[in-house]
């Protein structure tokens, strides 16, 4: 018998490569697991509650983007949030049993609120304060055994498992499985600029980003600071394209390297072959996402089919929840 995962993103329109090493995965998943991939609204609203109007628009580009990666929905339940009700239930019920502590000692809550506060945002709300127990009511809705994680998630994932526990302790019944993690090893890529991948920073790649635009963003990608012609032997663990070409010319990695340590290519054929090659692998992607926008009638029959199929598993779980509950 499968596992069930249950795994999400918050809508932030299209996506950048950044985010493709998760999307891979999931591709991956869906052939192993019962998979249920979520557009997490409901979550956005803890951090951009005075800024709606665009979630809508983000929802629809992120979704096609899922789509044009490999997200199947014959394999895959892939729905929005907030369209299926029975969530928010299953999180007012979980908020009378979570002790305030559990919430407060999550390790990014106090951060967050910091950061937010020093760019004049004051996001110290109840419903930032208790998104950690509405993703314990996303996973356990489903009854999902596994959620795939990164090792800087693993306390909001263990949050699942104590409500979960707590749960069928004070009700005496086995409602809930306490989710495990299947911590993924993803590739990490930086900006164009070194820092970390943003929209804010404007130093991201659209995976569906044309020729010219890859060209454009690689040009602008910072190189060996001590390499000043192109003979200069260069340190490829410091440049930006190096990292890139490991995910994206493997094949020739060596070579590149090897030339690049000697003098004998410059950065800016470096830049060009790097170009080609992450061209050459979002191509398809690219392909795939125009033809998928000339039909907006089958993502619309996608997503209400998803909910559809969300919201019967989630009412069998909310049923069983209100019988041991005795409400």
């Amino acid at each position: 018998m499968k596992g069930r995962i249950l795994s999400g993103m918050r809508p932030t329109g299209r996506l950048h490569i950044g985010h493709l090493s998760v999307l891979e995965n999931w591709v991956k998943l869906q052939e192993e697991y019962e998979t249920y991939f979520m557009v997490a609204d409901w979550h956005a609203l803890t951090t951009a509650f005075d800024e709606t109007e665009e979630i809508k628009g983000k929802i629809w580009d992120m979704l096609l983007d899922w789509l044009s990666v490999g997200i199947d929905p014959e394999k895959s339940v892939i729905f929005v949030q907030s369209h299926v009700k029975e969530h928010a239930e299953l999180h007012l019920l979980f908020s009378m049993i979570t002790p305030l502590s559990w919430l407060e000692r999550c390790p990014t809550y106090k951060d967050q609120v910091q950061q937010f506060g020093e760019k004049g945002k004051d996001i110290s709300t109840y419903g930032f304060l208790g998104y950690p127990l509405l993703q314990a009511a996303d996973i356990l809705i489903y009854r999902a055994d596994t959620v795939p994680v990164g090792e800087d998630q693993l306390p909001h994932l263990e949050l699942s498992r104590e409500v979960a526990r707590r749960f069928n302790h004070l009700y005496n019944a086995r409602v809930f499985p306490e989710p495990k993690a299947k911590l993924s090893k993803l590739a990490l890529l930086p900006g164009t600029d070194g820092r970390k991948m943003s929209k804010s920073y404007n130093n991201y790649i659209s995976i569906t980003a044309d020729f010219e635009v890859i060209s454009d963003k690689v040009r602008q990608m910072v190189t060996d600071p001590q390499r000043i012609r192109k003979t200069d032997p260069g340190n490829p663990e410091v440049c930006t394209v190096y990292l890139y070409h490991k995910i994206y010319n493997p094949v020739e990695l060596e070579q590149y390297e090897a030339d690049c340590r000697g003098g004998k290519i410059g950065c800016v054929a470096c830049k060009k072959k790097l170009a080609a090659k992450m061209d050459e692998a979002l191509k398809p992607i690219r392909e795939k996402r125009n033809e998928l926008e000339k039909n907006p009638d089958l993502i619309q029959d996608i997503i209400t089919a998803g909910a559809e199929k969300a919201r019967k598993e989630a009412s069998i779980t909310m049923e069983k929840v209100r019988e041991v509950m005795k409400i």
